[in-house]
């Protein structure tokens, strides 16, 4: 099997907390409450208790503490904790 280096590339993200109000920042734009009836319902009337995120793939369910990453594509993810941390570093300003 071959080996891949990632490409490095710089990335918005914001840790979601579901106590934390974010105003401006991804996490406002990208995280959505219940979960949606539809691949394109963006009412989310049927709450469910859970939040989500509209990816390219589809909506993905987001939890407390997971980062929420906007990618190169102006998309948004998810990602848990343990693996944003493995795979990613602060940059500076």
């Amino acid at each position: 099997m071959s080996k891949f280096r990632k490409k490095p590339v710089v990335i918005e993200a914001e840790q979601f907390f579901v106590n934390k109000k974010v105003y401006g920042g991804p996490v406002a734009f990208a995280v959505n409450y219940g979960w949606p009836k539809t691949e394109n319902d963006t009412s989310a009337t049927s709450l469910d208790g859970k939040y989500w995120v509209r990816t390219l793939e589809g909506p993905l369910v987001v939890s407390d503490g997971d980062w929420v990453i906007r990618g190169v594509k102006d998309e948004f993810y998810p990602c848990k904790p343990d693996i944003f941390e493995a795979t990613y570093e602060r940059v500076e300003d």
